[in-house]
């Protein structure tokens, strides 16, 4: 297994048979996630860490750039990992915890109305979800004892128990919020390659508290659990695992 990470950038790496690019925000997340693969290689892994930056539009951004650069260097991805630390819908998702998204959901792309929030498809444009391949989302969450469900990109982090339970309502299924996951899936779609996130819960949805926040045990569960993905990576098949292409 070969892992690349560097600040602010791609380094270019020798081609292999598996190659995953992961776009977290910022460096501490992504050297947590380097630290997963610094024992033991394989010539059938490559694993690049950036950090992409914050927000969808800015991780939009640079995750494209590295998927552009790897493509027209000859050595495509095969998969993309959203990764980092997230606040948890509470009680599914506790401080610690390990979230693998089965969505990647905008939750705040759309418009206010009288009648409340309208999704920017149900305005006739564009998408708000994407599905990472379902096989893979099992056999990591298995292998990771981690727990399953959507995770809501928003560009504005819950502050108030009021926003947590209306996001809550109109995403049942959410158990994480972030604000990189949805730019990433859309970079990887427009290139058709799959795309996974993968957080870890460094604090609960709603008010900000900033003194039960427990960052140093979410990017030690981020590193734990990405020890665990080498061996599904490598058994996984992505031309027998559909996605949103």
């Amino acid at each position: 297994m070969v892992v690349q990470a560097e600040e602010g950038r791609l380094i270019t790496s020798a081609a292999r048979a598996f190659r995953v690019l992961v776009a977290t925000a910022v460096p501490a997340e992504r050297d947590a996630v380097a630290r997963a693969f610094t024992t033991g290689t394989t010539a059938d892994l490559t694993v690049d860490a950036i950090a992409a930056g914050v927000g969808p539009a800015l991780a939009a951004a640079s995750t494209a750039t590295a998927l552009t650069t790897a493509a027209l260097a000859g050595t495509p991805y095969t998969l993309v990992v959203s990764a980092g630390i997230a606040g948890g819908f509470q009680p599914e998702a506790p401080v610690g915890s390990l979230v693998v998204a089965d969505e990647i959901t905008a939750a705040d792309l759309g418009a206010e109305t009288a009648d409340g929030f309208v999704p920017v498809t149900d305005l006739g444009f564009g998408t708000v979800t994407h599905r990472p391949p379902p096989s893979l989302v099992r056999d990591l969450t298995a292998a990771t004892d981690a727990r399953t469900g959507a995770v809501l990109t928003v560009s504005t982090v819950t502050g108030t128990a009021e926003r947590a339970a209306a996001l809550r309502a109109r995403h049942p299924r959410a158990l994480a919020e972030a604000m990189e996951g949805f730019g990433v899936a859309e970079a990887a779609a427009s290139h058709g390659v799959p795309v996974l996130e993968v957080r870890a819960v460094s604090n609960p949805v709603g008010p900000r508290d900033r003194a039960a926040w427990r960052i140093g045990d979410a990017l030690a569960a981020l590193t734990e659990g990405f020890g665990k993905f080498a061996p599904v990576l490598e058994s996984w098949n992505p031309y027998d695992d559909p996605h949103d292409r």
